[in-house]
Order: C-alpha cells, then sequence, then structure tokens
C-alpha cells in the first residue's frame, strides 16, 4: 500500500479542494433518507456542511481540518491531509465518557491518532449523540458520519473502519447492524472490549465485590446500603476523588507499596491476585464498575442490573474459603441482561476483513477478550475473516506509530489484493515502518490468548 500517493481527480467525486487557502465543498448525492436495521434515519439532505477549523497540532503539515455537529446532537471532526491518497479511517472513541459530548473529545482523538492523516488517511471521528454505555447507538453515529463525510466532502476509494478499546465494540457492532450495504472495506480493532457487553465486564462486579468484602467502605456502614451490581443508586452524589480517597484509606493505592501497612500490602495483593487485574488499574476498574455499572442500570436496563455473580467461585487468596463466604452475591436480573445484550453484545457476523491488535499485559481490556471474540467470529462462520496479533506492551490507550502503520498496511492489502497478512508478517511491517517512524515494535507472532473463563470465573447466568 503506497503511504502517499495522490488520487486523481476522476477517482474523486466530491473531493475536497484547496484553493488560495480556502475550503471548497462539493456535495455528492446519495444515502438519503436511507434507515437502518436498527430504526435509524439518515437524512443527509438534512445534515449541515462541515466547517473548515483549526487542526490539533501534530497531524501532519498542510492538513485541513473540518468540523460540526450532526442531526443527531454528535460533535465531529474530519482532518483531510494534503498529500490524501483516497482512503479514509472512520474511527469509534473508546471510553465511554459520561456526560453530554463535547467537540473536544474527538480534537483529543485525532491529537492520538494523528498517525492516520501522517500516513495519507483522511480520518472522520464523532463524539457520538451522548454519553454512557450505548453502543448500537454510538454504532449508528458512527455510520452517519461515514455518510456525511460521502455526502459533503468527497468519495473515497476504500473506506476502513477503525475502533479502539470501548469503541472497538462501536466498530464491530457498527458492521454487524450495517453488514449487508458493506459501507466499510475492512475493520480494525486495537486494545478491543471485544467480549460483549453482558460477559466483558464480569470482572468489574468482582472487583467491586471483593473490594467491598475487604475494605467496608463502597459503601459506608454509615451510608444506605444498595446491591453493588447496580454502581449506584441514581440518586448517588459520591464524586470519583471521594471514592480515591477511601481507595486510598483502604489499600494505600496513593503511596510506595513499601510505605504501605502490612493490612494495605496483603488487601491490594488479594485483588490483585483474585481478580487478575494489575494494581495500576484498580482504580479505575472500580471507578467504572461504580459510574458505567450505574448508567447501564438507570439508562439502559430499566433499573434492574445486567451483572451477577452467582455460581463464581474466587480462588488466589489467603482463605479462598472464606473469601467466597464472605462476599456479597447477586443474579443478573434476566430482562436486564436480555437489553443490555441486543445492544452491546456482538454476534459475528462481519462480511470484510478484520485485523485486530492487543497488548498482551494490557491493564485496562484484558488481552483473553480477544480469545472470545475469535470464539464469537467462528461461530458466526466468520473465523477466516478476522486475523488476530499480539504485542507484548503493556499499555492500553496507544501502542507506537510504526505498529498502526503496520496494521494499516496489512489490511489494505487484504483488502485490496486479497492478500491476507498473519501475525508474522504484520511484525515484519512494524520493523520495516519503524525505520522511518521511530518509535517500538513489539509484536509477538506466536502469541494465543487462553480463554477468558481462565481469568474470570464463571457464573451462573439466566
Amino acid at each position: 500500500m503506497p503511504l502517499l500517493r495522490k488520487i486523481s481527480p476522476e477517482r474523486l467525486r466530491g473531493a475536497v479542494a484547496l484553493a488560495g487557502g480556502a475550503l471548497v465543498l462539493a456535495w455528492v448525492p446519495g444515502f438519503a433518507h436511507a434507515k437502518t436495521r436498527g430504526g435509524e434515519r439518515f437524512d443527509m439532505a438534512a445534515e449541515p456542511a462541515p466547517v473548515p477549523t483549526a487542526c490539533p497540532a501534530g497531524v501532519g503539515e498542510g492538513t485541513t481540518c473540518l468540523s460540526g455537529q450532526d442531526s443527531a446532537g454528535a460533535f465531529y471532526l474530519i482532518a483531510m491531509p494534503k498529500a490524501w491518497h483516497g482512503d479514509l479511517v472512520v474511527h469509534a472513541h473508546g471510553g465511554p465518557f459520561l456526560g453530554a459530548p463535547t467537540a473536544k473529545r474527538v480534537a483529543e482523538d485525532l491529537t492520538r491518532w494523528s498517525i492516520m492523516p501522517r500516513l495519507g488517511y483522511a480520518w472522520a471521528a464523532s463524539s457520538y449523540r451522548q454519553g454512557g454505555v450505548a453502543v448500537t447507538a454510538a454504532a449508528e453515529d458512527t455510520e452517519r458520519l461515514r455518510r456525511l463525510f460521502i455526502a459533503k466532502v468527497a468519495k473515497p476509494r476504500h473506506v476502513y473502519l477503525h475502533g479502539q478499546s470501548w469503541g472497538a465494540s462501536v466498530a464491530a457492532k457498527g458492521a454487524e447492524l450495517f453488514a449487508d450495504a458493506k459501507p466499510y472495506d475492512g475493520v480494525l480493532l486495537t486494545s478491543g472490549v471485544l467480549g460483549g457487553g453482558t460477559r466483558s465486564y464480569d470482572f468489574r462486579l468482582d472487583l467491586r465485590v471483593v473490594y467491598q468484602s475487604l475494605c467496608h467502605n463502597h459503601p459506608l456502614a454509615s451510608e444506605p446500603q444498595y446491591p453493588l451490581n447496580i454502581g449506584l443508586p441514581a440518586d448517588s452524589t459520591l464524586k470519583q476523588h471521594e471514592l480515591a480517597r477511601r481507595v486510598d484509606e483502604c489499600l494505600g493505592l496513593d503511596k510506595p507499596a513499601a510505605e504501605r501497612t502490612p493490612a494495605q500490602a496483603a488487601k491490594v495483593k488479594t485483588i490483585v491476585d483474585v481478580i487478575h487485574i494489575p494494581e495500576r488499574s484498580i482504580q479505575s476498574h472500580l471507578n467504572w464498575a461504580t459510574w458505567h455499572f450505574q448508567d447501564i442500570v438507570t439508562q439502559r436496563t430499566g433499573g434492574a442490573s445486567p451483572f451477577g455473580n452467582a455460581g463464581a467461585v474466587y480462588a488466589g487468596s489467603d482463605d479462598d474459603a472464606a473469601l467466597n463466604a464472605g462476599v456479597a452475591r447477586y443474579r443478573a436480573d434476566p430482562k436486564a441482561v436480555a437489553m443490555l445484550s441486543a445492544d452491546a453484545d456482538l454476534s459475528g457476523r462481519i462480511l470484510v476483513p478484520v485485523l485486530t491488535v492487543h497488548a498482551i499485559h494490557d491493564p485496562t481490556a484484558m488481552v483473553e477478550l480477544q480469545e472470545r471474540f475469535g470464539r464469537t467470529m467462528a461461530a458466526a462462520g466468520r473465523g477466516d475473516a478476522l486475523v488476530q496479533t499480539y504485542t507484548g506492551d503493556k499499555d492500553h490507550s496507544y501502542l507506537s506509530d510504526p505498529t498502526y502503520a503496520a496494521l494499516m498496511e496489512g489490511l489494505s492489502a487484504w483488502v485490496t489484493q486479497g492478500k491476507r497478512p498473519t501475525p508474522a508478517s504484520i511484525a515484519a511491517g512494524c520493523e520495516k515502518a519503524r525505520a522511518t517512524l521511530g518509535s517500538t515494535c513489539r509484536f509477538e507472532p506466536d502469541y494465543q490468548p487462553k480463554a477468558l473463563e481462565t481469568r474470570v470465573p464463571e457464573r451462573d447466568r439466566p
């Protein structure tokens, strides 16, 4: 895949033209009044055209940016590199973030993923119309932006859908929802939360119940008691800094390990050994098991919780029998499970090539989620459409420029030439890209993750 080849005017219907520093937008008809399988309508005639805006720093010399707010309320940002080779990357961001959408969110994403326009790809990302754990709506917002780009900006040769972290589940859901129309030529899923909404978060409930059995302060004994599987009551006023203070009092996470009391050190060790997450991510996962669970229960599943730990057997503590006898137990509500499943579980019916990368030591999205996604794709008869790669990194949000350059080159060759990549060929591509992009390549072509159940105990399910 030549990274900086120019596209001819004949192949660029409705392209962005730069003349005298002014941005001229040409219109491309099509995709008007289309309706998704989920009921969402896309009326491109009703969408305002994007307007020129300043690009964030570091996106590449000569890159021009466009921004806007779509008809559903989502903010979006588009980056057009000066030497556009004609391909578009539509980006689905991670999180999810709670609260109202902001334009700042997509600007931060472009800064992080500036490698895409620097490689010559047009890039477009939506803030989504709402905050919170709403996968299908976010997938629809992402698809609306793809159609808006074509209608208002340019007709790309190929469109690649990129999902990062929770956004990988958004991208996978979108690729399934719109599979029959094949709006995307290929899908890249990085550091993905791909176990499905009804399984990916089981360990966070496990963290809540084990933490509470050790610390007894979330909630405090003096506070109203509530089932931990709802995250927080709808009317709770607890703030993140207040929870962090409680966690520090119990676990001493704000101190170097050598300065913790023996009791604090023992509790941290129990959580790390039983929940199988690194110490550095305990606080963030507790936050998500608090406010994200609250969002799911209060905003998505009608007040009932889709999370349960009945039947789960915890192991790794100094006294597993006492631990299992002492933790709170909950059964997931069947209707809530069905609602979350409809929104956030995956079918694996993706009809275009899918390439993934995941850090083996990812502290946020455990690598075993990839094993579950592989099973999902295979069960849908789409196993041959999936290539999964792994790196020895310990990060989640971003690995390295040559890592993503190699993945995009491999995915492009698969789409345009039918050359299915292998983990070894992607690793070799990374080393090639590193010669010009610098940074690191840590692919481990022979790595295979274990089953998700080896890290997160199975439980009774409705």
